[in-house]
């Protein structure tokens, strides 16, 4: 038996789940596993993340039990082992956002709307003060990855024009942000109502940050395609109802801009160093994100610094990369 497993073993023992059925469930880009364990009708979802690898449940505890006492339907912690990283939550159902608009293509609007009906009542949570603060400063030190991982080389001129776009367009961070919002991370509950629809999962990153930051992370997602009839459904909703003071597409844009610039050097890093070869695959889409957002005019010095400094993830660029 592994460390690991041993470890598990002894979490579950003499609790009502010890016996049951574990199935591996699919991975994310961290270092976190997860196993649904069954029995008889019955579901519940176990999160193994090694602090050894530098993982926290402590963070996704705080978020979840914030976002229940509010109304959203997060997972409820039913076990906890901080110091070795185990966690026991509720299931909030077997299809996400991504599965079920595979089997139900047409019920994209309705999902979406969902889904950005709970990102406007998010606005009105007052979220921890501790998170970290998504600033201009911040978020341009945020981008610097793609430098270091992607371009491998300096792009000091381009964090500081994500830092001036930032200052003018979305420069008050003041929401609670989950930050991986998008259609793999949304579980989709048919049988419930209202924001019990939209399952969340995998907050533990969640920071404080601009109005409109997780509608970047919706509808630019770098693993599907959203309907641009959607895509514009929804900033027109988002943007009628939100709390942002200054111009809501342009802020959006900025904030999609920096978030995307940010992946970008994110999935080079996993393909690169932590051999992750089918961030690749996704790479051409977050580009084409950048570009499309960086066609608002008023991010005109900004898409100048991007087409300078970042080159485009052609086929023949990334083609190193993904053996």
């Amino acid at each position: 038996m592994s460390d690991r497993n041993a470890l598990i073993h002894d979490f579950l023992i003499e609790t009502a789940w010890q016996d049951w059925t574990h199935a591996p469930l699919a991975g994310d880009a961290s270092a976190r596993r997860y196993r649904r364990l069954s029995s008889k009708g019955q579901s519940v979802i176990l999160m193994d993340a090694p602090p050894e690898n530098g993982e926290d449940t402590v963070p996704f505890v705080e978020i979840a039990t914030l976002l229940r006492k509010a109304g959203f339907a997060a997972p409820d912690i039913l076990l906890h082992d901080a110091k070795n990283g185990l966690l026991l939550l509720s299931d909030l159902g077997t299809t996400d956002y991504a599965q079920w608009l595979r089997r139900t293509p047409t019920d994209e609007g309705r999902l979406y709307h969902s889904a950005t009906t709970v990102l406007l009542k998010l606005e009105g949570l007052p979220p921890p003060p501790h998170l970290k603060h998504l600033t201009p400063a911040i978020g341009a030190e945020m981008v610097e990855i793609v430098g270091t991982d992607y371009t491998h080389s300096s792009v000091a001129d381009l964090c500081t024009e994500v830092k001036k776009s930032l200052e003018e367009f979305a420069p008050e961070p003041s929401v609670l942000a989950l930050r991986d919002y998008h259609a793999e991370n949304l579980i989709w509950r048919a049988g419930k109502t209202g924001i019990d629809q939209v399952g969340l999962l995998d907050f533990q990153d969640a920071f404080i940050a601009p109005p409109g930051y997780d509608l970047a992370s919706l509808l630019r997602d770098a693993r599907r395609d959203v309907s641009p009839a959607i895509v514009e459904d929804m900033i027109t909703y988002f943007g009628a109802h939100t709390k942002a003071t200054t111009p809501f597409r342009t802020s959006l844009a900025c904030l999609g801009v920096q978030r995307n610039l940010r992946i970008l050097g994110v999935f080079a890093r996993l393909v690169s160093t932590l051999n992750k070869p089918r961030y690749t695959a996704f790479m051409p889409r977050v580009w084409a994100h950048i570009m499309e957002d960086l066609q608002d005019p008023a991010l005109a010095t900004l898409r100048q610094a991007v087409i300078d400094l970042v080159p485009e993830p052609t086929a023949t660029r990334l083609a190193g990369r993904a053996t």
